[in-house]
């Protein structure tokens, strides 16, 4: 089987979701290292800890793939000053490459929020909010800022949020008070999509879930629709299987790890 080396990991990945997708404020992409060297193996993370690093040392990976840039603002040093740059020193120091593919696997098809459908098992997915499209070649790529689809079956709003919490592992789950019809078309935005919540609202969405919301957005809501706020982390967990599935179709032969580490940095007692 030939070599796979880590430009064509990168190319396979921005096929699937085009940099220009990112937001402005974002930083995906090469993080740290070198692209034009053999991949020996990569692991795959949400975020990239000092124990990301050392597990992707033990198992002899020479690149990383995360959904959170490690790098998001303007490195002033490169020193022990904070786990940032510690990272960044040990991954030179072990020739391993970081990569971030972050709200340009949000916005893509196929992509974050598709993944969090596919876990509810929705049907008729699309996406809502603004879209965006980019140049790929011959191709046009649409993305969208999140996604709305139908379950199969309506279901008490008490009955959501616990399947919510069992398909999204959550230890609790933010909401408002419950709706008094069932739940049938859901809205729902990874990470921090509060601001798609007037815009769910609009679609005539029953439920909207995403990661994390701000206590002034559960008022005035009641009856309207249904808010679920279960975890940043909860709701991208998932991510790392598309990257999986992206580099063993694409980038045969290359060997994945998903993490074992949970990095979720936020505890509940």
């Amino acid at each position: 089987m030939r070599s796979v080396n880590i430009k064509e990991v990168i190319d396979a990945l921005e096929r699937f979701a085009p940099l220009p997708l990112q937001e402005d404020y974002d930083n995906a992409g090469l993080q740290v290292g070198l692209t034009e060297v053999e991949v020996s193996g990569a692991l795959l993370c949400l975020d990239i800890t000092e124990k990301i690093i050392s597990e992707a040392i033990e198992r002899k990976c020479n690149l990383i793939v995360a959904h959170h840039p490690l790098i998001f603002r303007k490195l002033a040093q490169v020193s022990d000053k904070d786990y940032v740059q510690r990272i960044v020193m040990q991954a030179i120091k072990h020739d391993i490459t970081i990569v971030a593919m972050h709200t340009n696997l949000d916005a893509a098809r196929g992509g974050v929020n598709y993944k969090m459908a596919e876990k509810l098992n929705l049907s008729e997915v699309r996406f809502f909010g603004k879209r965006k499209f980019v140049q790929d070649g011959n191709r046009s790529i649409e993305g969208g800022e999140g996604v709305i689809g139908t379950l199969p079956e309506p279901m008490s709003a008490e009955a959501f949020i616990g399947k919510l919490k069992s398909t999204f592992q959550a230890a609790c789950v933010q909401t408002n008070e419950l709706l008094k019809r069932d739940i049938k078309t859901v809205a729902l935005c990874g990470g921090s999509g509060a601001f798609l919540l007037q815009n769910a609202i609009s679609e005539k969405a029953d439920a909207f879930i995403t990661g994390e919301m701000h206590y002034h957005d559960f008022f005035g809501q009641d009856q309207e629709i249904q808010l679920c706020a279960i975890g940043h982390y909860e709701s991208e967990q998932y991510t790392s299987e598309i990257l999986r599935n992206i580099i063993e179709k694409e980038c045969k032969g290359v060997r994945c790890y998903i993490t074992q580490r949970n990095t979720n940095p936020i505890l509940y007692f």
